[in-house]
This record gives C-alpha cells, structure tokens and sequence, in this order.
C-alpha cells in the first residue's frame, strides 16, 4: 500500500514537472482508451511511472526524497486536525445572514430545492431563512 501511495505520488510530481504532451500522444492515449476501456488516469499514471523511470539515479533520489518530504507534510496536517475554515465558507456565512437565498445559491452552484426552501423560509420573518442559510452554507 504505501509502495503504491509512493508510486502514485512519485509519478504524479513528475508528471507535473514535465513538458506537455503532444497533440499526436493525446491522440494515441484516446485511442487507446478506447480500444482498451482503460480509465484516463491509468493512462497518466503509466505515462508518469515510465518519465519517472527514465530519469537518472539521483534526480530518482530527489525526487522520491521530495515526496517523503510531502507524505510527511501532509499526515502530519492530517494528524493535527487543525483544519481552518476556508475564506468561502466564511464568506458564504456572512452572505447567509445578509441575503440567505443568495448564500444557498451560490453555495449549491444552482437553483434547487434547497434554494427555493431558503427563499420561502427567508419570506417568513427573515430569520428561519438565515438560520436555513446557515445550515446549509455551514454544513
């Protein structure tokens, strides 16, 4: 399992580290995919692994020792918990308890159920529509 997490990270740094791929292999990799039913990002972890082990020994060592480095960085934030409230969501609450509809809208990304509910609720005395909004912008 970690050797896979490893691999995964490993190709994806690399393959974000590379040039882009030609117009001509992005024909040849769909193409591929559909003859084969393999998933596009199949397709990118290969293209990754084969780049990652094309490179010498020690840009090899780099770059494994540069993941640690993030797999570290990144249980270690896991580990904390300490997860702050995005700039969005604190802004989405604050729009909640200006104009709830508009929160809920922007928060769902369209006008649906939980929207037309916020209107509704924000129609009758205002505050069931924020303290809607907040719930669902909060949750």
């Amino acid at each position: 399992m970690k050797k896979l997490l490893l691999s995964f990270v490993l190709g994806f740094i690399v393959m974000h580290t590379e040039a882009a791929i030609t117009e001509t292999e992005t024909e040849t990799n769909k193409k591929a995919v559909v003859e084969s039913n393999i998933i596009p990002d199949d397709i990118a972890v290969q293209h990754a692994m084969t780049s990652f082990k094309s490179l010498s020994r020690v840009e090899r060592k780099a770059k494994t020792a540069e993941v640690k480095k993030l797999l570290a960085s990144y249980k270690a934030e896991k580990a904390s918990g300490n997860s702050d409230v995005s700039t969005n969501q604190i802004l989405l609450a604050i729009l909640a308890i200006l104009l709830p509809p508009l929160a809920v809208g922007l928060h769902e990304g369209q006008l649906n159920g939980k929207f037309w509910l916020s209107v509704l609720l924000t129609l009758l005395f205002w505050l069931p529509g924020v303290v809607y909004a907040l719930i669902v912008v909060l949750s």
